[in-house]
């Protein structure tokens, strides 16, 4: 058969795709090929295994307003969405970078907690006026800390933290109830975290005291200082 006679093929779109409620996630390119692709589901398939989604990715979403992609012919050149399972749409401010904002809830007057994009440095974070601290998921000895950065100007509503634990971490015991220092002891109030710290994350069952620092941090103190996820 003559190349004359193929049509030529769709061009190849590229998009980023951001974690449904996950205000850490910085997103995830995808070049979307119709050879690679033939079907929707099978690229959502691959999205799921790329951005690590606890549960298969089944619905995208537009980040600003929630509207669902049906179908592969839906996605535009240069354009982000949201991958979610058969959860409902979390409204984040997925596209910016910097700070990030997660509305408070149980809470009728609208407390917002910032969180604070990950910098490359400790002078970006001073001009930001944030402080952080790493957190480690109860019980978890294979999974390394992650780095939580938080605003000193914004009041912290202790629920709304909470809240962004459990997106963070999706523990498999339920919501993340309480966050406790490395002793065991419990922390009970957002003034209580210390710059640089390291916190565990509890849901609904006991804090299970185990050598999360020696085993999940480089030994060196340096890279300790730096380290995250």
């Amino acid at each position: 058969m003559s190349s004359r006679g193929l049509a030529p093929a769709p061009p190849a779109t590229n998009v980023v795709v951001y974690r449904n409620g996950d205000p850490f996630c910085h997103g995830r390119k995808f070049v979307v090929n119709r050879r690679q692709f033939l079907t929707f589901e099978a690229f959502l398939n691959e999205v799921t295994k790329s951005i690590h989604a606890p549960l298969a990715v089944r619905n995208l979403y537009t980040p600003r307003h929630g509207h669902r992609v049906a179908e592969l012919g839906d996605l535009r050149e240069g354009c982000q969405y949201v991958a979610a399972g058969f959860e409902k749409f979390k409204r984040l401010d997925y596209l910016n970078h910097g700070r990030k904002e997660l509305r408070g809830t149980g809470n009728s007057r609208g407390v917002q907690l910032y969180v604070c994009g990950r910098c490359g440095n400790s002078v970006s974070w001073h001009a930001l006026d944030c402080f952080s601290c790493s957190v480690f998921r109860n019980g978890d000895l294979l999974s390394p800390p992650f780095r939580l950065q938080l605003s000193k100007s914004t009041p912290l509503h202790w629920d709304t933290l909470l809240a962004l634990l459990t997106a963070k971490t999706d523990p498999r015991s339920g919501a993340v109830s309480k966050l406790c220092r490395l002793d065991g002891t419990q922390v009970s109030a957002g003034e209580e975290l210390l710059n640089g710290g390291y916190y565990v994350a509890v849901g609904a069952e006991e804090y299970k005291k185990l050598p999360y620092l020696e085993l999940l941090v480089p030994r060196d103190p340096a890279c300790r200082t730096l380290w995250y996820v």
